[in-house]
Parts: structure tokens; sequence; C-alpha cells
């Protein structure tokens, strides 16, 4: 049995959301097993270090930002293609209205 053709910006947009996801899910599994050492190693060191900020914070903060900028690329109509296509479109208007 043949398979209908793809469309290539659906496909392009599948791939790109797919790959989010995975990036969404390893964000959170690692992040979720620093945290886990953090709780771990500091409850049993009883707050020796005097550090009112928990070290994993960093890596879940700053890996975040990238995760949600991401995120807003992928699902919130930011991506490449969708800005590219925007500003296409801005120019045939102007063109057309010369």
């Amino acid at each position: 049995m043949e398979a209908a053709p793809r469309d290539p910006q659906l496909w392009r947009m599948a791939k790109a959301r797919a790959k989010f996801k995975t990036h969404l899910f390893t964000y959170l599994a690692v992040n979720g097993l620093l945290w886990t050492i953090w709780f771990l190693t500091d409850f049993s060191a009883g707050h020796r270090y005097g550090s009112n900020i928990p070290w994993p914070v960093w890596s879940t903060v700053f890996w975040g930002i990238g995760v949600f900028m991401n995120g807003v690329g992928v699902y919130g109509g930011l991506g490449k293609s969708q800005l590219s296509e925007r500003e296409y479109e801005r120019l045939v208007r102007e063109r057309q209205g010369q």
C-alpha cells in the first residue's frame, strides 16, 4: 500500500514538535533527578553550607528559559517558517498596493 504524499510544511512542523517534546521530557527528567539529589544530599548534610539558594535552581531556570523559548517557537507561531511566511505575505500586499 502506498502512503499519501506528505505536506512538507506540516512534516517540518511535526518533526519540530516531536523534537520539542523530547527536549521537554529530558529537561523534566534531568531536573527532577538534580532536585532529588539536592534534596537527599542537603537533607543529610543538615544545611551546613549556609546557602539560601539550592544549586539545582540554576540549571532549572536557565535551561527552562531555553525550553520555553523553543516551545514558543514551535507552538506559538513564532517559528522561522511562520515569520518568513508572514513577511512574504506583507511584501506581496505592499507590491499589490503600488
